[in-house]
């Protein structure tokens, strides 16, 4: 492995942090973007109870568990209980913008090294080439030993460059496309939430 690090020139040293940078997201991603995570299911079962009875239960808000992303949304719904529905959606709104964008934290590093990583393993191909053609300007054909070093760094680099790019490409859109569908999820809970806030600050008002 080292040899071939070593084959590869001074461009596979980007290639290399470009994959710890990679590989280091990608754990970090995983393991934030779990549903129990993002979605806890004690409190996705609350926000039924509390859709199915027409009521929030004060004890249970006392005792919720509000570090996740849907919690600061619930926590957020909660805050404007007793205000008007517009006042109550665009809290929430606003709330659910900040947990998107971190949701999707690290993903256009992800995506930036799925895009950078090829192009690094294509520059060095081309100076791999411009070594190869150096030496038999100088050398001449013969020397096959001088030659392949040329060829090992433009290979090389170009499977490395490869090999970086293609995982992170899938895991970019993997989660992308699971961001997407936490975040429908969460719609749909909130939305719950906020017609039940609703119908009790219409039940508050006095019938004129």
């Amino acid at each position: 492995m080292i040899d071939l690090l070593k084959a590869g020139g001074w461009l596979t040293l980007p290639i290399l942090a470009c994959s710890l940078a990679a590989a280091t997201i990608i754990i970090e991603r995983l393991l934030a973007l779990r549903r129990a995570r993002v979605l806890p299911g004690q409190l996705v079962v609350i926000l039924r109870r509390w859709t199915e009875q027409g009521a929030i239960d004060p004890q249970e808000v006392a005792a919720l568990a509000l570090d996740s992303p849907l919690g600061r949304i619930v926590a957020a719904g909660l805050a404007c209980r007793g205000r008007r529905r517009e006042i109550v959606r665009e809290q929430v709104e606003d709330t659910g913008r900040h947990v998107v964008h971190e949701l999707e934290r690290f993903l256009n590093a992800l995506g930036t090294i799925a895009a950078i990583s090829p192009l690094l393993g294509l520059l060095g191909t081309v100076a791999g080439m411009i070594k190869i053609f150096q030496i038999v300007a100088v050398e001449g054909n013969s020397n096959f030993s001088l030659l392949s070093v040329g060829i090992a760094e433009a290979l090389v680099t170009t499977a490395a460059g490869l090999a970086v790019a293609i995982p992170s490409l899938l895991f970019y859109r993997y989660f992308h496309a699971r961001v997407d569908r936490l975040v429908v999820q969460m719609e749909q809970e909130t939305l719950q939430l906020i017609d039940l806030l609703d119908s009790s600050v219409n039940e508050q008002e006095p019938v004129r």
